[in-house]
């Protein structure tokens, strides 16, 4: 097959797309600092929040997690903004007649596609997550009510034969009480630990149990063995008693995956959201080449009302996207849709539009 190469229409195409993207996200950027300023003034005011710490531990984080949530939908604006004004000009007509294949003027759009994409999904994968930590940490310090953790009677599966119990947990000083710890070999307990009380040392990154006696058992027989203090290394963390809404977009891609993958052996119950934002990271950069083949072939030719009905046109597309794609989300996570199918299905359907719109596209 002959590489394509870049010519100059090519390059002329990808710095409009380019150009228009950046220009967009530069404008939505600012009125979502604007409006959360607006919002939070008041939180800062009351809490005394030193500037220095509001401009480069919120808003210097802010502004990253908002890049990552409107990119998908910029991207397929500023594809509609610019066609429609090369259509409006005709300019695509004169491409065209050309001799220039409508296959082939679609190259450097998904150049430019790919490039988005691949940027993307390392953003959302590392530097996000990493700013996201920055970002809910002064949210929970300077904005929020300090989260407290108050569920009661608290059973864990730590691993396939090992099970934990909490009556509570205080997660402001990270201790938990009337603690039992259970091993099981098949069906069969040969091991009960009970203790009183059981804390987090930060230090050594493991748990001090105070308090404690063990019950081993083996067969008919049993031992009994008691002390003040134990250290000791569980399959679970104070993690498991944070927030658990900011915990997700505060993880890399490989935390997820790790997260996920700990989760499952221990059999934990209500994973399906990690999972779901798991796959959504691999799904999101596909959606991009999508939306912007739906974009081209929409606004690819001059219409009576100009540019703004095919932005109009192009803006109720892609939040027919969003509302598929929150419709398919809620049913894995309540519905029993497997989170992996649930974040494909609307590209898969998207496509099937897009393939439609390009067959109609002009030629």
């Amino acid at each position: 097959m002959r590489k394509l190469k870049l010519q100059i229409i090519d390059w002329y195409i990808i710095k409009k797309f380019l150009g228009t993207f950046v220009f967009t996200l530069a404008i939505f950027i600012a009125i979502a600092v604007i409006f959360d300023i607006s919002e939070k003034v008041d939180d800062f005011l009351r809490t005394q929040t030193p500037i220095s710490k509001i401009i480069f531990e919120y808003y210097l984080n802010f502004i990253p997690f908002y890049v990552g949530l409107l990119s998908p939908l910029l991207i397929f604006i500023a594809a509609i903004l610019f066609t429609a004004r090369m259509a409006n000009n005709t300019e695509i007509v004169a491409i065209l007649s050309g001799g220039v294949s409508f296959q082939r003027l679609l190259y450097p759009y998904f150049v430019t596609s790919l490039f988005l994409s691949i940027l993307s999904f390392f953003f959302n994968s590392y530097t996000i997550p990493n700013s996201n930590k920055v970002r809910v940490e002064f949210e929970n310090t300077y904005i929020n009510n300090r989260y407290v953790y108050k569920e009661r009677n608290i059973h864990m599966q730590l691993d396939d034969s090992t099970y934990a119990y909490l009556e509570s947990y205080n997660n402001q000083e990270d201790v938990g009480f009337r603690f039992s710890l259970e091993k099981f070999r098949g069906k069969d307990l040969y091991y009960k630990l009970m203790s009183d009380q059981i804390r987090w040392d930060t230090t050594k990154k493991s748990w001090i149990i105070v308090g404690y006696s063990i019950k081993h058992i083996k067969g008919l027989n049993e031992s009994l063995e008691r002390g003040d203090k134990k250290d000791t290394v569980l399959a679970m963390s104070p993690v498991d008693f944070e927030r658990k809404d900011n915990s997700i977009g505060s993880l890399t891609t490989p935390e997820l995956k790790e997260y996920i993958i700990k989760e499952r052996k221990r059999g934990a119950s209500g994973i399906e959201a990690y999972e779901v934002e798991y796959y959504k990271r691999f799904a999101m950069p596909f959606s991009t080449f999508i939306l912007v083949l739906i974009a081209v072939s929409l606004c690819s030719r001059k219409v009576r009302g100009g540019v703004g009905a095919q932005l109009g046109i192009g803006i109720g597309s892609s939040f027919t996207f969003i509302m598929l794609m929150q419709f398919t989300t809620t049913f894995a996570l309540k519905g029993g849709l497997h989170p992996m199918l649930s974040v494909w299905i609307p590209n898969i359907i998207f496509t099937i539009y897009g393939l439609y719109l390009l067959k109609i596209a002009p030629k």
